[in-house]
């Protein structure tokens, strides 16, 4: 999906491609050193367990880093994020197994704004689950 898009080439209410990002127990325990965040819910399957979570669960920062990462690949480096904001409305659980989860992210362009800019609306699931809501980017195209 990467590339260079152009304001002039896109149009309000295009819909842009899935694009499946891969979660496994490796990405979060790298996301926590990352971050800085070692809650033990994101990477202790016994400890998740007693607190009353079916497994592991990806940061909440990670499932929305996700959502930037699209919107960031497919605007292309000549683009700038001048908005970007979500809300939390699932979990994403991550077994211990070789498939992890997967965090599916889609888009669509709301509307052409002046200034270059075009809003994106986004819609990211995992496991079936809507996982962000109001996810919603502003980017700059050249």
């Amino acid at each position: 999906m990467s590339g260079q898009v152009s304001y002039e080439s896109v149009a309000a209410g295009a819909e842009l491609p899935e694009v499946s990002y891969p979660v496994s127990r490796l990405s979060l325990v790298k996301y926590c050193g990352a971050s800085g965040d070692f809650n033990f819910i994101h990477w202790s399957d016994r400890i998740a367990r007693a607190v009353g979570l079916p497994d592991v669960i990806a940061h909440g920062m990670f499932t929305m880093a996700q959502a930037g990462r699209y919107v960031t690949d497919w605007a292309g480096p000549g683009a700038v994020v001048t908005e970007f904001g979500v809300r939390f409305s699932s979990m994403v659980v991550v077994p211990d197994d070789d498939t992890g989860a997967t965090i599916e992210v889609t888009g669509q362009v709301e509307e052409k704004l002046d200034g270059s800019r075009v809003a994106i609306v986004l819609t990211a699931r995992s496991a079936g689950a809507k996982v962000l809501t109001r996810a919603r980017a502003v980017v700059r195209l050249p």
